[in-house]
């Protein structure tokens, strides 16, 4: 089991104002690529899997967003870890139909 969950908001600063969502698709599809189990909500994105994984999932959006030609990228990021095992499913099991 994994021991970390890493949610992810990618904000993206877009060239003369243009909409944002495809430079989103930009950052989900290295996701997607990664190989780690993820859920893609509303406002974020949730990861699964061991930190320094993660962490280079993030490192590996922003950089692809640079190359989208993204000027500038703001990310926030929440990380929960338990040594024991960590997962979506666990935590949010008893509000799922």
């Amino acid at each position: 089991m994994a021991s970390t969950l890493l949610s992810i908001q990618v904000i993206p600063k877009t060239p003369d104002g243009r909409d944002s969502i495809p430079y989103v698709d930009v950052a989900i599809k290295v996701i997607q690529e990664s190989g780690v189990k993820y859920e893609v909500n509303a406002l974020e994105t949730t990861l699964e899997g061991e930190l320094p994984e993660l962490l280079k999932i993030v490192n590996d959006m922003h950089e692809a967003l640079f190359q989208a030609g993204c000027p500038s990228v703001i990310s926030q990021v929440k990380i929960a870890q338990n040594p024991e095992g960590i997962s979506m499913d666990r935590l949010t099991e008893k509000y799922r139909p």
